[in-house]
């Protein structure tokens, strides 16, 4: 939504796989509300993330914008009420582009990636495995492909 927690995570996770596996992607996250633009990662996302060997700390928030859906192949979102918000915005032409990052997922298939922001450190943890495990299949569906 805001783009502090799951989406810069898993731009992070989704950069260094793809980079370990030698896999060249563009790669950027966005939120579909305008909350914290031009702010850092939550610090906990960051934090949580770190100790896995992704930095965030790079990264700004910012909003989806129209022309995302035609520079993109994919537009991942973490939770169906942000895929909803995703598919209204997104030109009819595009819409096979817009996909729950779930949908790849081999622990959570169609799944959610729930919002850690009020949770603990347990919920930073749990977003992590469910990134990490969806990036790994997504890697793997894309070199399948090649």
């Amino acid at each position: 939504m805001g783009n502090i927690c799951r989406s810069p995570t898993a731009e992070g996770v989704l950069r260094v796989q793809a980079e370990r596996r030698g896999i060249a992607l563009e790669i950027d996250s966005c939120g579909t509300h305008a909350y914290h633009i031009g702010e850092q990662p939550d610090q906990r996302s960051q934090a949580h993330a770190l100790q896995r060997g992704y930095d965030l700390s790079d990264q700004r928030a910012r909003r989806v914008e129209d022309s995302d859906f035609v520079r993109f192949d994919l537009v991942l979102a973490m939770d169906r009420d942000n895929l909803r918000v995703l598919q209204a915005q997104c030109p009819q032409q595009y819409q096979h582009k817009v996909k729950l990052l779930l949908s790849y997922s081999s622990i959570a298939p169609n799944g959610e990636v729930p919002d850690p922001y009020y949770t603990g450190a347990a919920g930073f943890e749990r977003v992590l495995d469910l990134i990490e495990d969806a990036v790994d299949q997504l890697l793997a569906s894309i070199e399948r492909e090649s």
